[in-house]
């Protein structure tokens, strides 16, 4: 019975914390979880759950209360998503994260990942289109193996631009050009991140469909 419980209480701290992560932006799982937890007084971190868990949540949340909003809010972030890419395209710029794997809510940020030999090329590059921005620093959990890293292992801090549009605001984190070997960690289930190359966010749009084609 005690175990029941347990298995409840998670599902419900997940339920809220896919809840907050659909309707207020937030994109950051720990975040969600430590806000849902606090929000009903359980500090007890053992009770709270897992990434995948939350994940699980917030796709049955999109589908039963957002099916007609999320998709047409999913397909404005691509759009501006490939608009931005193609901006950047002698970069080699990736979309990553809620707004690829199709789980981005309103609010969400959009991630995409430029590989230059220099920070100052994308900067200048900003500069000349006149494009406002703001920076940031970024850390990552860099894989080269497929597998499951130690819990702070290969961490590489890494310069985001930060650029505002009408519907959303985009990170553009900028990798070495060789790290286009290797992926992030994925801040789910540890995996290599997913990435998507200009055609790809392209064939997402044709096709309308929520689910990454790599």
């Amino acid at each position: 019975m005690e175990k029941d419980n347990l298995h409840n209480l998670r599902q419900i701290i997940a339920q809220h914390a896919a809840r907050m992560m659909a309707e207020e932006g937030i994109s950051d799982f720990a975040y969600a979880k430590k806000k849902a937890s606090k929000q009903m007084h359980i500090h007890n971190h053992t009770m709270l759950p897992s990434n995948v868990e939350i994940e699980a949540e917030l796709k049955l949340y999109n589908a039963l209360f957002l099916s007609d909003a999320q998709p047409i809010h999913l397909a404005i972030l691509r759009q501006d998503a490939l608009t931005t890419m193609q901006l950047l395209e002698k970069f080699n710029p990736h979309l990553t994260g809620a707004v690829l794997d199709g789980t981005a809510g309103f609010g969400t940020e959009t991630h995409i990942h430029v590989f230059a030999d220099s920070l100052k090329e994308i900067e200048m590059f900003l500069l000349n289109q006149q494009i406002p921005f703001e920076t940031n620093e970024k850390s990552y959990r860099m894989l080269n193996d497929g597998k499951r890293d130690k819990k702070g292992a290969d961490r590489k801090k890494v310069p985001v631009f930060s650029l505002e549009t009408e519907s959303s605001q985009i990170k553009i984190s900028v990798f070495d050009v060789d790290d286009i070997r290797t992926s992030a960690k994925h801040a789910v289930d540890g995996r290599n991140a997913q990435r998507a190359n200009i055609e790809v966010v392209k064939q997402l749009l044709t096709k309308n469909t929520n689910n990454p084609l790599i």
